[in-house]
């Protein structure tokens, strides 16, 4: 193989030499008039927290590469969110370092920069070449619009065979090529990290709050838009409805926080429905766990339980209640000060009274809720909700006594969202509770005062949910404007 058919595939053209010396020549060279972002500060903030969490160590935080689909195809790419979290950086490959300089650390963020017109790449290189894929910044426009040193990404290896593997704390398993750079470091001391990082996003700021309800009021609308093309009378497929949210969010936002969930029917008795390959039917219920992630990879995760015919059917509306009961209860409890799991405590107690008036608990509330027990779990498996920011589960690698066996804080934002699921299988329920799931989800900030329903612009109680239902259908379809 010679060295120009290198990495190539069977449909790349084939240059001839003319042709090569022709696109080398009469091309302007112009600057982006790049602004420092409003942002910048905050993630300033953040990395000099950071910093002083780990005096005279060498960080490596990298964003992560694209990631193939199909042969030659990437699915769309999305930024590490620790690395976005600290950088606001966006692009695929890049790498922050933090190196120590005796009263801190200095910051320098090894990115690729767009194609230079003394090589080929500009034209030749359908992975970065700008007349494949789009400008990108230079490396001084990209310093002038994140507030950050910047460097060549080619550069970055021989930093990284430099670095002290006792000194040095790498956000593994998001770059193979960089993990394999960094001598082995203690996994102990990259675990840390990587949970410092985590506690640290547990307190929102101004600017992370106000992405978020830029997010959720997306949401909103997007969940006003599918309620919008449901009809009352015949079925349509989960795809339709999980297609006209999903054109919202890449409308108003990024693009989904995460795979819509769309459960018609028996369907919303799994937890993670995202196939969406099933139909509504009337006089049945709809499941719609969905969130839009924002431009910014702020997401929001919102679950709504509605009545297909436009009207729950008794049992169906006291089963509605519960959970709504259930979800009210806990945004009731929270405020700064409340163990995380006191609030899971407190959904779940109403949900086991609940089931208990419907005559499904077989044994006492207090039995079902002991820690030798807990039987109530048959019939609603997950927690109460969990932290909510850059990711739909944030924080995730934050340590327990920090998160779930911690207390809230002023400035967490969280999801409540308790469910009861009767599977059809079940035999322990009555004929017609079997194949009834329902969710109730809203993202709250924890405020000095208690809770915050963020995603109030949604209604909440069956009533509301029925009238609710009925306007957006007299208000008929539309496109996102």
């Amino acid at each position: 193989m010679t060295e120009e058919k290198k990495g190539t595939e069977s449909h790349d053209p084939a240059y001839p030499e003319k042709f090569l010396q022709f696109m080398r020549t009469g091309w302007s060279d112009t600057e982006l008039p790049v602004t420092l972002r409003a942002e910048a500060p905050n993630h300033a903030k953040r990395r000099a927290a950071l910093s002083a969490a780990f005096p005279g160590e060498t960080l490596v935080i990298p964003s992560g590469h694209e990631m193939v689909r199909a042969n030659d195809t990437d699915f769309p790419y999305r930024p590490g969110s620790d690395f976005v979290y600290l950088t606001g950086e966006h692009d695929p490959e890049s790498v922050l370092v933090l190196r120590p300089n005796g009263s801190g650390h200095d910051a320098v963020l090894y990115v690729r920069p767009r194609s230079p017109r003394d090589t080929d790449e500009f034209f030749k290189d359908r992975r970065y070449g700008e007349l494949w894929i789009g400008r990108r910044h230079t490396l001084r426009e990209k310093s002038a619009e994140l507030g950050v040193e910047t460097a060549h990404l080619d550069t970055l290896p021989d930093v990284l065979n430099d670095l002290a593997p006792g000194r040095t704390r790498v956000l593994r398993g998001l770059d193979p090529h960089v993990d394999g750079l960094v001598r082995p470091t203690n996994p102990e001391r990259d675990r840390e990290l990587a949970w410092t990082i985590s506690e640290m996003k547990l307190v929102k700021d101004e600017w992370e709050i106000a992405q978020l309800q830029d997010a959720i009021d997306a949401t909103v609308r997007g969940f006003e838009d599918v309620a919008r093309i449901i009809p009352a009378d015949r079925p349509v497929s989960e795809r339709l409805i999980d297609g006209v949210f999903g054109l919202r969010a890449r409308h108003d936002g990024n693009t989904v926080g995460y795979s819509s969930i769309v459960g018609a029917g028996r369907n919303a008795t799994v937890l993670h429905w995202i196939r969406n390959d099933g139909r509504t039917t009337p006089g049945e219920l709809l499941l719609l766990d969905m969130g839009v992630e924002n431009r910014n990879l702020y997401t929001a995760d919102v679950t709504r339980t509605l009545p297909v015919s436009g009207t729950f059917t008794p049992l169906q509306r006291q089963v509605y209640d519960i959970v709504h009961a259930s979800q009210q209860a806990g945004m009731d409890f929270i405020k700064p000060g409340v163990k995380f799991a006191d609030v899971h405590t407190t959904c779940m107690r109403v949900l086991a009274e609940g089931l208990h008036d419907l005559g499904i608990l077989p044994v006492s509330v207090e039995e079902a809720m002991s820690k030798e027990s807990t039987i109530y779990r048959r019939w609603t498996l997950h927690g109460f909700g969990h932290m909510l920011g850059i990711d739909v589960h944030d924080c995730a690698h934050a340590r327990h006594e920090a998160y779930k066996d911690g207390a809230l804080d002023e400035g967490y934002v969280l999801t409540v969202e308790p469910g009861l699921y009767f599977q059809p299988e079940d035999e322990l329920v009555p004929a017609e509770l079997r194949g009834v799931g329902i969710r109730i989800e809203d993202d709250v900030l924890v405020t000095k005062t208690g809770a915050v329903n963020l995603s109030a612009g949604l209604p909440r109680t069956s009533t509301e949910v029925e009238t609710w239902l009925a306007t957006q259908r007299e208000a008929g379809p539309r496109l996102p404007g």
